[in-house]
């Protein structure tokens, strides 16, 4: 769990970076990748959270 911490707060830091250096330099490259890393990550902790369910769920039966 605290590797899922570190990793969660790396993730929220790349996305912040990105964003503040869209602002600075007004390149859409630096959006499309706080996007690519938002969407990635999204995408990560939806399959975790489906196999944390199924575990509960197989433990149940």
């Amino acid at each position: 769990m605290l590797l899922l911490r570190i990793v969660g707060i790396l993730t929220v830091i790349a996305i912040g970076a990105g964003i503040v250096a869209y602002l600075i330099t007004r390149q859409k490259r630096y959006l499309g990748f706080s996007w690519l890393i938002a969407k990635y990550a999204l995408i990560f902790a939806l399959v975790l959270f489906a196999l944390l369910m199924f575990e509960r769920l197989i433990v149940m039966i």
